[in-house]
């Protein structure tokens, strides 16, 4: 969700040609640094991934876009099942799918169906966390930030308990590369503890690393086509 607003800046001046990922070494690169010339190749490097998995993504035929989201929904399922958190009235945000995303609204409504409270997210103010309206099966949505579909003004607000994230690109450490407005790393850093952030994503868009910085959280869980791929909790 959002914009590449980690992207380089009008006329910035790079420490080096147009990145490569090999220019982005992980034996080069320390997280914890604020070497600006550092930061410009990794910028660089992510706004290239971005753009490489989204035209992946978009090239899936119809008939694979839907097979991967129903093996997505009977996996992230399974794991919910696993730990033992889909108890009965729980607060799941999911999210509506844009861009080519996995399509999970059948695995909502039936969450819905057995008892959970269904979230999605809305940027209600820019560079800020994100809010989180109930979502019910045929409810009337509005338009939000970049016309995604939401829940209404009036819908109640939720503190979710689980968080289910799509990402364009993961690496094993449970770190996820997503649009770059960086809506969802904030909104994680405000939410207390104990919450499970899940990534959704596909076996294809596995990374080697995305070069994490410090205000990149990580996914308790990355979920794909293949099953639970990283687990950092339960």
């Amino acid at each position: 969700m959002g914009t590449d607003d980690d992207s380089p800046k009008a006329g910035a001046r790079y420490a080096s040609s147009p990145c490569m990922a090999h220019e982005v070494a992980p034996d080069y690169f320390d997280p914890l640094a604020v070497d600006p010339e550092q930061w410009r190749d990794v910028t660089r490097w992510r706004r290239a991934e971005r753009a490489r998995l989204r035209a992946a993504r978009k090239a899936l035929r119809a008939a694979d876009r839907q097979k991967l989201a129903l093996a997505l929904a009977e996996n992230i399922e399974a794991a919910l099942k696993d730990l033992g958190v889909l108890d009965r009235g729980c607060i799941l945000s999911a999210y509506w799918p844009i861009k080519a995303e996995p399509d999970l609204r059948p695995l909502m409504t039936r969450l819905h169906e057995a008892g959970v409270r269904v979230a999605l997210p809305v940027v209600e103010q820019t560079e800020a966390p994100l809010v989180f309206r109930h979502w019910t099966p045929g409810q009337r949505m509005g338009r939000g930030v970049w016309n995604i579909p939401v829940p209404p003004g009036d819908a109640v607000t939720l503190t979710p308990d689980i968080l289910l994230a799509p990402v364009l690109g993961w690496d094993g450490e449970g770190y996820r590369l997503g649009y770059g407005g960086g809506y969802f790393d904030r909104t994680l850093a405000t939410l207390a503890k104990p919450r499970l952030a899940i990534g959704v994503g596909s076996e294809a868009s596995r990374l080697a690393t995305i070069f994490p910085q410090p205000h990149d959280i990580p996914m308790d869980l990355v979920v794909t086509e293949d099953g639970v791929r990283v687990r950092r909790k339960g």
